[in-house]
């Protein structure tokens, strides 16, 4: 089905830019329960399963209320769809086994390097043009990975390649995501994306099923698909309310969410490797998205793109 017309942008972008901040701290809060959770011994099927279960149900809950008519849910783009739908549970699951045994700090600054995969693939995937600037930008954000992650020293966990692939498959789900912008209804997608991991995650959660072993514990595991979900809403709110060129700058804020529920709930510091990873990868971001910028003004019609303010993180 061809996606619904786009909301127009109202002029209000501090609204917008207040809901960004609080779309970024209910990721955050996701990230801290599932990394709670996985500490406790629940497998991360178990987890992100939960994710998107709740997700379907509030969903289906909303749709129901207006009417549920098979037409509208229609896609000639089905192949595309049901690819970005895995790619996200892929996400998920990559991310919530990678909590377990990093720092959040570190998953955060290792999944803030999407933007610059994407740039490095936005020329062979969507045929864009990438100059000077924006690979000068991709190779120093790269640098700043490898500090992050400090891939020959003797403190090097395994888990890193989990979160970089969480960064790829992401980076691969938002160029499929722009590539279906405006083409498929954004209720569609939603749709798609809880319904396909809940059903492809089921049969791995019921064989790994663990209870939770406190109420805490079971509020925190239904928490992980309601605030999913509910960060997803307040990012598509925020950018009716401000364009995407205005609020990417914000979305960086994730980095400092995590830092402190990474301090206060589990007592970790990022080290001065971390953190000047994060300095160079945000640099490199931002130095893109400048970049985007100033091309938009020279060439008129040109959008100001930002996977991170765009679409959001697979929370």
């Amino acid at each position: 089905m061809a996606g619904t017309a786009a909301r127009p942008i109202e002029d209000r972008p501090m609204l917008g830019i207040v809901l960004m901040l609080f779309t970024y701290f209910l990721f955050s809060c996701v990230d801290v329960s599932a990394k709670w959770l996985a500490l406790a011994g629940l497998p991360a099927a178990q987890l992100a399963f939960m994710r998107y279960f709740c997700h379907v149900v509030i969903s289906v809950g909303l749709i129901a209320r207006e009417g549920i008519s098979p037409s509208r849910f229609g896609t000639d783009r089905a192949g595309l769809v049901l690819l970005r739908s895995v790619l996200l549970m892929g996400c998920t699951v990559l991310n919530f086994i990678a909590v377990r045994y990093l720092p959040l700090t570190l998953t955060s600054t290792i999944m803030f390097s999407s933007p610059i995969i994407i740039c490095a693939l936005s020329g062979p995937f969507l045929g864009e043009k990438v100059g000077v600037w924006r690979w000068s930008a991709i190779i120093a954000g790269f640098g700043g990975i490898l500090i992050a992650i400090r891939p020959f020293d003797a403190g090097f966990h395994w888990a890193v390649f989990l979160s970089l692939g969480n960064a790829l498959a992401f980076a691969v789900y938002a160029l499929i995501t722009r590539k279906l912008s405006g083409k498929v209804s954004s209720d569609t997608m939603q749709l798609y994306s809880g319904l396909v991991g809940a059903v492809l995650l089921a049969p791995f959660a019921l064989a790994a099923w663990q209870n939770p072993a406190t109420p805490l514990d079971w509020t925190l595991m239904v928490g992980l698909g309601v605030l999913g979900w509910l960060g997803h809403e307040m990012l598509t709110r925020a950018h009716g309310y401000a364009a995407a060129s205005a609020l990417t700058p914000f979305s960086y804020v994730f980095i400092i969410y995590l830092g402190t529920w990474s301090y206060i709930v589990f007592g970790d510091l990022p080290d001065r490797w971390t953190v000047l990873g994060a300095l160079i990868i945000t640099a490199a971001g931002m130095t893109i998205w400048l970049r985007e910028r100033w091309l938009a003004k020279s060439e008129p019609g040109r959008l100001v793109r930002h996977p991170a303010a765009e679409t959001g993180r697979p929370a």
